[in-house]
């Protein structure tokens, strides 16, 4: 009987270690993954090239957008651009005393 106690106790004490549900899906690797927990160079430079091609299609949506509206609301929009440059500016001028 105490050999069996003694088990329960090593078994409860290593439930204390045991990962709960959401951290074992975070964990777990794929078979596929040659380094778990590190990306590879080509898996980076795929990111990259994603975020590059997102970047460029965003900002081609955003001047066609900008190329069709009219010149008083092109106005507005460089007066508020003109608005939050010189605040920032003026934020990073007395941030760094100059």
């Amino acid at each position: 009987m105490n050999a069996h106690h003694d088990s329960e106790e090593n078994a409860i004490m290593t439930d204390i270690f045991k990962p709960i549900a959401d951290d074992r899906s975070s964990t777990q690797t794929s078979a596929s993954d040659p380094f778990p927990g590190q990306s590879t160079p080509a898996n980076e430079a795929g990111r990259t090239v994603l975020i590059g091609l997102l970047g460029g299609i965003v900002s081609a949506a955003g001047y066609v957008i900008y190329s069709r509206l009219p010149d008083d609301q092109r106005e507005k929009l460089h007066a508020q651009v003109r608005q939050a440059v010189d605040s920032r500016v003026n934020e990073l001028r007395s941030r760094f005393n100059l």
